[in-house]
């Protein structure tokens, strides 16, 4: 029971809670802030879209809530190969107050051999981003993990500072063999890109698997907000159902 409610707390504090449908209300951004900090501790971040994060911000500050990332995503959910235009959202985001920007590469571009303009993409976005840039792969269309893990080395490479799963939006999400192929380069290339998987992830077991392929890889030492995360909506609310279960 024990292992059970410290992995519960080890989850949630990994946790990049998130809500990206464009149709959130203010009280639906306020509820969800709500639930940063709880009986299994504190989220690593609160991910909305940039024009939230003003409000996200003033709502966790409201709550005394402190530590937590205000994260936002660019280029999403279509990865186009537009580097003024992401660069012009990074821009924007920061000034909105983000402390994270997820960036989805351009991956149609990058399957498309026209893997210099990626680099040209990527390079404007990281010397635009001052803060921790997750670039987002989008695995399920990649797909092969020879193309995973290609574009997983030239986006660590180009100085990504975590490799993400998916954006959740298309059709294939995430998934522990892309996963395994993503942490299989983090490691190969010295262990400090961190890895999140995002997109489909809504039990606690679902969780539990993507950690024990992390300690498998990396060790259980990698392991912490700067280097793992997990992107969810609903995911916190099994996890603390899982909790209460076990006597939290």
């Amino acid at each position: 029971m024990q292992n059970m409610l410290e992995r519960a707390r080890q989850i949630v504090s990994l946790l990049d809670l998130t809500s990206l449908t464009g149709v959130e209300t203010d009280a639906q951004i306020e509820a969800l802030c709500a639930k940063a900090a709880g009986l299994c501790g504190q989220v690593a971040a609160i991910c909305v879209f940039a024009r939230r994060l003003p409000l996200a911000g003033s709502c966790l500050a409201r709550l005394g809530v402190n530590g937590v990332e205000l994260a936002t995503v660019v280029n999403f959910p279509g990865g186009e190969l537009d580097p003024a235009g992401s660069v012009r959202e990074i821009v924007d985001a920061l000034s909105l107050g983000a402390t994270e920007v997820d960036l989805v590469f351009p991956y149609r571009a990058f399957l498309a051999g026209q893997t210099g303009l990626v680099i040209s993409f990527l390079d404007a976005c990281r010397q635009a981003c001052p803060v921790p840039l997750k670039v987002i792969l989008e695995t399920g269309v990649l797909e092969t993990p020879g193309s995973i893990r290609a574009a997983s080395l030239l986006a660590v490479d180009r100085g990504a500072d975590f490799l993400k799963t998916s954006t959740g939006k298309s059709a294939v999400h995430a998934t522990l063999s892309a996963a395994r192929t993503m942490l299989e380069v983090i490691a190969q290339t010295g262990g400090a890109v961190g890895f999140k998987a995002s997109g489909g992830l809504r039990t606690m077991d679902d969780a539990l698997a993507y950690l024990k392929l992390a300690e498998e890889i990396m060790g259980r030492d990698w392991i912490c907000p700067r280097t793992l995360r997990f992107g969810a909506s609903g995911l916190l609310d099994d996890v603390l159902s899982r909790a209460t279960e076990k006597g939290l």
